[in-house]
């Protein structure tokens, strides 16, 4: 019996409801960062003013959204774009090299493989 119960999907409705990208702050939290993402990778002189606030936000949030609701793709997400925002920090400072192109290919490869470890782990980890 303990383990049917210990192996049985976390409710999705109690997760839900506790989930950031289920209200309208997902679109303050994602969707506005993602826009900036996308203008700075072709204003170049924004680009870390765009940047390092966009990964620096989502990161947070999702970092938040993990403890909140326990979202399976955020416990990577969350440090993957804190460390973007550093990463850019220090390409500004011409400590490593900046090359925007494979920066985000390498950054939206990460977070698709962190939406694609939902399916088999699910897509909630913590119980209600």
């Amino acid at each position: 019996m303990e383990n049917s119960q210990a192996s049985s999907p976390v409710p999705t409705a109690s997760c839900q409801a506790k989930d950031l990208t289920c209200g309208g702050m997902g679109l303050f939290l994602w969707c506005l960062p993602i826009a900036a993402v996308i203008v700075g990778s072709s204003w170049t002189r924004a680009r870390p003013w765009l940047w390092i606030p966009a990964f620096l936000i989502m990161g947070i949030a999702c970092l938040a959204n993990a403890a909140r609701c326990g979202r399976m793709h955020c416990y990577f997400t969350g440090p993957l774009f804190l460390l973007a925002a550093v990463y850019v920090v220090l390409a500004e400072f011409h400590l490593v090299p900046m090359r925007p192109g494979i920066f985000l290919d390498v950054v939206i490869l990460l977070t698709v493989l962190a939406f694609l470890a939902e399916l088999p782990l699910g897509r909630y980890r913590k119980n209600p």
